[in-house]
Formats: structure tokens, sequence, C-alpha cells
């Protein structure tokens, strides 16, 4: 694969690096916001709702694009219906895929021959890997990055937290006690990180009986009880929908009213909480 190796850069901001204006990588520079969205564990939604996340932004006429930063589970080229597309390399650039409404997109999954090939590597290859989706890629003019996470607190997590300038994390759980206990602790890492916590977004927290559209809870959420600085919210609250289970089949347009309008009021909350201004 014709990539460079080329280590990792520890900054926070532009502004504290020392090579300030000096840096080749301006890529990162004319990306405004960095947003990631991270999960305790897997299963629980958390590229649905990054791909939700970015759809939204992208409909308010965001410039966005997405780092798929799961390397050995990679999910949002599926999630795009990009599965078929490949990214590619000029220039020492990688350039990323870009959706049909203009969403670029990067992934392990858009390197590989085949989206079945299995990445066996170590967490430092791992972690080299996401370092070069930023430092290598060629993102252009973005007004934000959205970054599906790896679920967990590993090498990954780190490597992303200590060496871009992220504005905000985005937490999604399921109404478990254990899933509530579990993404707690990504929640106390990013705030021990001296980064931002957006809020959490809980997944598949109820369902709707299909006759009378009565809300059926899966269970109280549980979450607050693990949260220790008590300023995290939950942002909203998406249900076990088929929908969202097939987004990648059906599209984000033909998401039901009821997903669309949650999908608008989280991405009002979150242009708010970081400054990003108004398009539409």
């Amino acid at each position: 694969m014709p990539i460079k190796n080329k280590g990792v850069i520890v900054i926070n901001k532009c502004e504290e690096c020392k090579n300030k204006g000096e840096c080749t990588n301006k890529d990162i520079v004319n990306i405004k916001k960095i947003i990631g969205v991270m999960s305790g564990k897997g299963g629980v939604g958390k590229s649905t709702i990054a791909t939700l996340i970015a759809k939204g932004l992208n409909k308010k006429g965001f410039k966005v694009g997405i780092v798929d930063a799961d390397i050995t589970g990679p999910s949002i080229p599926r999630m795009l219906n990009l599965s078929d597309k490949k990214a590619h390399v000029t220039n020492e650039k990688i350039i990323p895929v870009t959706t049909e409404d203009g969403i670029k997109v990067i992934s392990m999954n858009l390197l590989l021959d085949n989206e079945s090939d299995p990445v066996i590597w170590r967490g430092p290859l791992i972690s080299n890997m996401v370092n070069q989706f930023f430092t290598d890629v060629n993102w252009g003019e973005l007004d934000c990055l959205v970054i599906d996470m790896p679920p967990g607190t590993g090498d990954v997590a780190l490597t992303i937290m200590q060496t871009l300038p992220i504005d905000g994390m985005i937490m999604v759980t399921v109404p478990q006690d254990f899933v509530s206990m579990i993404v707690s602790k990504s929640i106390n890492m990013v705030e021990k990180m001296e980064k931002r916590v957006i809020g959490i977004v809980e997944n598949m927290s109820y369902i709707k009986c299909p006759k009378c559209n009565e809300v059926i809870k899966m269970k109280e959420s549980d979450i607050n009880k693990y949260l220790s600085s008590g300023e995290v919210e939950i942002l909203e609250n998406f249900p076990m929908n088929t929908n969202m289970n097939n987004l990648s089949e059906q599209g984000f347009e033909n998401l039901d009213n009821e997903i669309k309008e949650k999908v608008d009021n989280l991405i009002k909350q979150i242009t708010v909480k970081c400054d990003m201004g108004i398009i539409n």
C-alpha cells in the first residue's frame, strides 16, 4: 500500500506547535471543527449515529468529512453505500472518496483490495494508520470532520485525543446497565485527556407499537449514575428502528420523519455547543 509511515506528532492546537507556520500538513489547518463519536463497547450503533451526524450536518450546508477510525472493523463505507469505491493516492496524498452529496470519506476498507480482507495488525501500526488518515489525506477545506472512533479506550482513542485538536466527543450508548458503566469509562477518559464531552446519544432507547404508536421503553436510562462531572447531558435518544438498521440500503432521504426530526435536533445542539454557526 503506497502510504508513508510518519509517526505521531503530539499537539493539542496548531497555535501550541513549535513548528507553527512551517507545517506541511495544511489539511488539518483547513478543518474548522473536529468531532469524535465514541462508545464504550461495540454493537451500540455508534457508526450509525456518526453517519447520521455527518449526513445531518451536510444537509444543513456544512462541508463535511468522515474518518472511519475503526481500522479492524470499518463500517462507514457500507453505511454510505461506498463499498464499490476506492480511495487513491496522488502526489503522496490520499484522495478520499466523496459521496454523491459531497461528504468526503476515508476508511481502511477504501484502501483494501477486498472489503472482507482482515487487518491483522498490532496496536502501534493501527495507531499510525489512523494518524495518516489525518496527516496524509487531502481533506481540503471542511467545516467539520466527524471521526467514527473504534469502541473502547485503547491505543487509537488515545492517539486521536493526543494528536488532534478535538472540539468535542459525542458518546453513544444503549439503556443497559453494564453498557452505561462501560461508556462512563470513555467519558472519564475524555475528561482526563482534557477534551470536551459534547453529550450523550442514547440509541435503541425504545420501540413504537406498529398498531397504536405507543412508546415502549427498552429500559429506563441509568447512565446518569455513572457520570462523574454531572455536566454531561443526553442530547437525543433514538428508537430501535428498521429504517436506521437499513440505513445503507434505504439511504438518509428514506428515513421516517421521526428519525429526521431527531437528527435535526441533534445537529442543532452540536452546532450550538461547538459554535459552528448556522448555514441554513
